[in-house]
């Protein structure tokens, strides 16, 4: 009779899961001899198969790796201080239930909703299921698309509502799903929309209805914000109240008291009409989130080859030395940053209740990781033609190749602000500010947009158009190039 077995076997720096990768058939009725060579290949092949099939689960919220994982800021007496282990593993871990895909309107399956209602909780993340890498990083695709937070940013009635998708003009896949969000049965009867899970800034539907997962996404979270925010000011009965909160709200996620001016003192004197506004402005495949800045946006970056990459964030702020950091860094942007404290600076002013809070487990986000680490770019329909090969001549002659270094099309290196002279904000006057820009990788280019760290150019044609540069300052490299040239080298990178 086959046995499964899965465990966890607490190691000094993390745990290992250890899976029952070798299994056998009850010894059968024979002599003694016989008996004692089949348990002693028995043993022999367990031997062997737990020590190619242990797989280990690396302790996440190590304080002292999470000491060293990020760079100082560009002010390093504000560089952010994490909340301890012994908080974070207080944090209950946060069930991934079954979900289900969400319809552009029109493409819903007849009944769909009611089909949903009848629909029984389900959690989906089982680990004592996995048993080789790969079982791990499939399993992280539900990681990647598991919501955190429930009808904050939109909820039912936004989804089923025609002229909400119109205004923002939400792509659809193929099949008609909408693949930024997801329904989720909690409670059986009740269907949720849940949303701020990685697939939300990190899906992309590309002209043809083809999805990208991990890529720099093209749903408008911030548009869609701006909607929200209207919506419950208008739903408020003390408007003046709800306003206060969304100011007090905004300096939290934003503010840099250690500057002076904070880039955020401004918000103070600002209706609710002009932060929407602002909210609303921010395109697709750029975004805001704590520790960034609603006056610099980043760019979403595209998770595709990120394994591959020395550091994370367009500052360069976390070095990635193993997939533990970025098992780490999921963890902080998915919520833990919430308790930083930067300086004298904290996001609240007391720490809450762990039990009221919830975090992924360390299982979770070594899927997760394995997930991101899979994940292949799509089928580039660019040929490189002769075009495109004298597009690399062109490359290789303006030297584009010393910051753009094949085969990753970067050099993984870290370049002051004043280097390439773009707007510095990101860099010097947000939460995440080092100093320094990322040399970003030039891969996938052809499916991405908008460029340049915090979004500021269209696409290619705009980035090497030299009339961009009386908004969009900085790079000058490849301006001079003649129109030829210019049509040739974007062909030529569009192949990457």
């Amino acid at each position: 009779m086959r046995k499964r077995s899965w465990r966890l076997k607490k190691q000094p720096t993390g745990h290992k899961a250890l899976l029952n990768c070798g299994r056998f058939s009850p010894v059968p009725t024979v002599n003694n001899l016989q008996v004692r060579i089949y348990i002693l290949t028995a043993a022999l092949l367990v031997a062997s198969t737990a020590a190619i099939c242990a797989i280990d689960i690396p302790k996440v919220w190590d304080d002292a790796a999470l000491a060293t994982m990020e760079l100082p800021l560009a002010r390093p007496e504000a560089s952010p201080k994490h909340v301890s282990s012994d908080f974070y593993y207080r944090i209950p871990v946060r069930p991934i239930y079954k979900s289900y895909p969400i319809y552009a309107p029109g493409r819903e399956p007849s009944g769909y909703i009611e089909w949903l209602r009848e629909q029984e909780p389900e959690v989906a993340f089982d680990p004592s299921k996995l048993e080789t890498e790969d079982d791990w990083a499939r399993a992280g695709e539900l990681v990647f698309e598991a919501p955190i937070g429930y009808g904050a940013t939109f909820k039912l009635s936004n989804v089923r509502d025609r002229s909400w998708h119109e205004r923002l003009r939400i792509p659809a896949a193929r099949d008609g799903t909408i693949p930024f969000a997801r329904y989720v049965i909690r409670r059986k009867g009740e269907v949720e929309v849940g949303t701020g899970s990685c697939a939300m800034c990190h899906s992309r539907v590309l002209p043809d209805g083809r999805v990208v997962r991990g890529a720099q996404g093209n749903f408008a979270v911030d548009r869609a914000l701006s909607i929200s925010l209207r919506e419950q000011s208008q739903a408020a009965a003390d408007k003046q109240g709800f306003l206060n909160n969304i100011r007090l709200g905004q300096r939290a996620f934003f503010g840099m008291p250690w500057l002076s001016p904070d880039p955020m003192e401004r918000i103070a004197g600002m209706p609710l009409e002009e932060i929407a506004s602002i909210y609303e402005a921010i395109p697709p495949g750029v975004t805001t989130r704590v520790n960034l800045s609603l006056f610099s946006p980043a760019q979403i970056p595209d998770l595709i080859g990120v394994c591959d990459l020395k550091h994370l964030d367009h500052t360069g702020i976390v070095q990635q030395r193993s997939k533990a950091d970025l098992m780490r860094y999921v963890a902080l942007v998915q919520g833990a940053n919430s308790f930083d404290r930067f300086g004298d600076f904290a996001l609240v002013d007391n720490l809450p209740d762990p039990e009221r809070l919830q975090r992924y487990s360390d299982e979770q986000l070594y899927a997760l990781a394995g997930f991101l680490c899979s994940l292949k770019p799509p089928e580039n329909p660019n040929r490189f033609d002769a075009v495109a090969q004298r597009g690399k001549a062109v490359f290789e002659r303006e030297g584009c190749a010393q910051c753009h270094t094949p085969p990753l099309y970067t050099s993984d290196k870290l370049v002051p602000v004043d280097v390439v002279g773009t707007d510095p904000a990101l860099a010097l006057r947000t939460r995440k500010g080092t100093g320094y820009y990322k040399i970003p990788s030039l891969r996938g280019v052809w499916y991405r947009g908008p460029l340049q760290h915090g979004g500021a150019a269209r696409g290619l044609e705009n980035w090497f158009d030299p009339r961009r540069v009386g908004t969009v300052a900085g790079h000058p490299f490849g301006l001079n190039l003649s129109e030829s040239q210019r049509r040739e080298l974007i062909a030529f990178l569009r192949t990457l």
